[in-house]
């Protein structure tokens, strides 16, 4: 997948990360950022774990994973 494939996998995943954890999302140029991120973190997590998912939806469920559990410690530290 191209540069372009996987910007808009991460806007997907950004977008789909903030409506499971706030409801809402954070607009474009940071549900792009909290999805590549996300992808990123989710690949390091599922390969620690031995697991791998393959294809473009596996990709975006990595990155959505990711990105979720990137929100839920960033809230951790957001308790008020």
């Amino acid at each position: 997948m191209g540069i372009i494939g996987s910007i808009i996998i991460g806007i997907l995943a950004g977008f789909i990360a903030g409506k499971i954890m706030r409801g809402g999302g954070y607009g474009c140029l940071i549900n792009l950022i909290l999805g590549v991120v996300g992808g990123a973190f989710g690949g390091w997590m599922f390969r620690l774990l031995g697991m791998t998912w393959g294809g473009m939806i596996g990709q975006l469920c990595t990155a959505v994973v990711g990105a979720v559990v990137l929100l839920y410690i960033a809230s951790l530290f957001n308790k008020k």
